[in-house]
This record gives structure tokens, sequence and C-alpha cells, in this order.
């Protein structure tokens, strides 16, 4: 869908290095470290890694965690990994981060197991392999870690590793998604959407779809607004399509703002305004949207660009450079 490796490893390692319990360096934890008690070592290493009550710093963090994983600490050993990985206060390397995931996954360490499973799935410091990426997902998984839930899912609904099985995708997402985790929120949407796996139900997508969407997934707030156009598992109400279409444009999201665009064009929910719609159109088009014809976005917004002057048209134009300046990350 719009799942990246980057995202998943970056939210691996918000989820392993939790907040220290310390406020800055504590004396008794530093003596303790200094000892080489492996436990302290990890705990000073993630309050270098936090920045609690000092400056962050993940190149201090990773020596102590180094030191912490030597020892066999696991979680020590999954962090040092990720910082491979992510090269955060080290080198790069994925050959490093696969032989500390492997030691933690080893131990049982849910999170490395999850991350050794991703570098399988990517073939990232070892050969691709996705059925060994769905035993090590399904190994934290069933330590019901969220994001190896909805990894272990993502394999079953395309068939990668394992037979393709829409109804076990179905359970392991629902699994994840009673956990909060937006993206198997969405998933399971999907498939109530579309009847894979379990029936076809638009009222229980638009439910997922709007759980997600609170939690500002930008991807979430298209499809629920979406369901609302179509009137699809919850009442159609143009208005509130376009309420919904906005918060995800905001965000850079082109099949949104396409959507948004319709909506002014048509006069949908909003007051028509062909300058409005122009503006929206174009900023799609800068995107990608998947299933559709870069020529049909194009042609889309040339249409519209037909109702307007062409001191309309610069105006309008003129608005999507400034958007794209206060929005570095540019269409998603």
């Amino acid at each position: 869908m719009f799942r990246t490796f980057k995202f998943a490893l970056l939210i691996l390692f918000m989820a392993a290095a939790a907040p220290a319990q310390t406020k800055g360096i504590d004396s008794a934890l530093l003596a303790k470290a200094k000892a080489g008690n492996p436990a302290a070592e990890f705990q000073v290493g993630l309050v270098y890694r936090n920045g609690t009550g000092v400056p962050e710093d993940d190149a201090q963090a990773v020596i102590w965690w180094s030191k912490a994983a030597e020892q066999g600490f696991a979680r020590a050993q999954t962090l040092l990994g990720l910082s491979y990985s992510l090269g955060r206060g080290v080198t790069l390397d994925y050959a490093q981060s696969v032989l500390w995931y492997r030691k933690a996954a080893e131990q049982g360490d849910a999170i490395g197991e999850g991350a050794l499973g991703v570098d399988y799935e990517l073939g990232r410091g070892l050969p691709q392999d996705s059925a060994q990426a769905a035993i090590w997902y399904l190994k934290a998984a069933e330590q019901s870690d969220a994001f190896a839930q909805f990894s272990i899912g993502d394999l079953y609904r395309k068939g990668k590793g394992v037979p393709q099985n829409y109804a076990e995708a179905a359970v392991w997402y629902r699994k994840a998604a009673e956990q909060g985790y937006a993206l198997a929120e969405i998933d399971l949407g999907l498939l109530y959407d579309r009847g894979d796996g379990v029936p076809q139900d638009y009222a229980q997508a638009a439910n997922w779809f709007r759980i997600a969407a609170e939690q500002g997934n930008a991807y979430a707030q298209n499809m629920l607004g979406r369901a609302y156009e179509n009137g699809q598992g919850v009442p159609q109400s143009y208005s509130q399509a376009a309420v919904l279409y906005r918060k995800a444009a905001e965000q850079g999201d082109a099949l949104a703002q396409w959507s948004l665009g319709t909506l002014y064009e048509y006069g949908h929910g909003v007051p028509q305004d062909y300058s409005e719609a122009y503006f929206w159109l174009n900023l799609s088009a800068a995107g990608k949207i998947e299933g559709v014809k870069q020529e049909d976005i194009d042609k889309i917004r040339d249409d519209t660009a037909a109702h307007l002057t062409a001191a309309d048209v610069s105006r309008a134009q003129e608005r999507a450079r400034k958007w794209f300046e206060d929005h570095p990350a540019g269409p998603q």
C-alpha cells in the first residue's frame, strides 16, 4: 500500500527505545554502568538516545548499548541492530544490523525478531527470503507485537513466504488493529471493504478507517472520505467527505487532493469553485495516484482550467508553488 520499511524501522526504534526512567544520568545508575552492569549500560544508552536531561546523543547511546549487547543483553542487541539499520550514531551497516538482530531474536526479543523479519523480507544484509521473514514475524506476533502481527498478516494477504490466505491475514490484522496499530486498522478495513477473507461489510470498513483516521493517518482519512462520498457504511454526505479529504490533502495525499478538487469542481459538499478545484487538482497532478494514469489526472486539471481566466490560473499556480514550499516533503 504505502508502507515504507524506513518508517517501519523507526516505529520499531521508538517502540524499543521507550523513555528511560531517570532524568539525566543518575549517579548510582552511571556507577553501575561503569562497573559493567548490562541493564545499567542499557539504561544509560536510553538516556542519551532520548535526551532525557542530557543532550540527545545517538553516538553515546550506541557506545553504551554496545557494552550491554556484548554481554548478551537482548534489548540492547536489538537497539544496536536498529542503530546500524538506520545509521543513527554509527555508520549504516545492514550486515551488522542482522548480526545483532539475530542475537536478540535467538533470545526471544520480540522487536529483534520483527526487525530480523524485515531484513529477510527486504533481503538486506542477507539473502531475501519471505519464508524466513514469515517465521520471525510469527515468533514476534505470538508475543503480541503489533508490528509483527501486521507484518505476518501482510504476508498472508500477499501470499509471500506463506500461502495466500485472506482469512488468516484478517486474523492477524485484527490483533494488531486492536492494539491501535494504524496500518493494520486500514488493511483490515480494506478487507471488509472488498470482502476478502471476511464478509463484505462497508460499516465495518468505515469503522476501521475512522479509527485510523482519528490517529491522523492520511490514507485512512481519504478512505473514510470516500465512504461518505459514496454512502458506503455511513450516511452519504459530501460535506463530511470534503472535511476528511481536506485533512488528508493537507498532509500531501495526492488522491485526497484530487478528490477534494473534484468536489469543488462540481460543488458537492462545498461551494462550486473552479479556482479552488484547479488548485487542489494541480497539487494532485504533481503526485502519484495508484491506478490512475498521469495523462488522465492532467486532463481533468486542464479541463477545470478552461473555466478560469489566465490570471486565475496563474494565481492558483502561485498558490500551489507556495504550498510546496511550506510542505517540503512534497506530494505523497
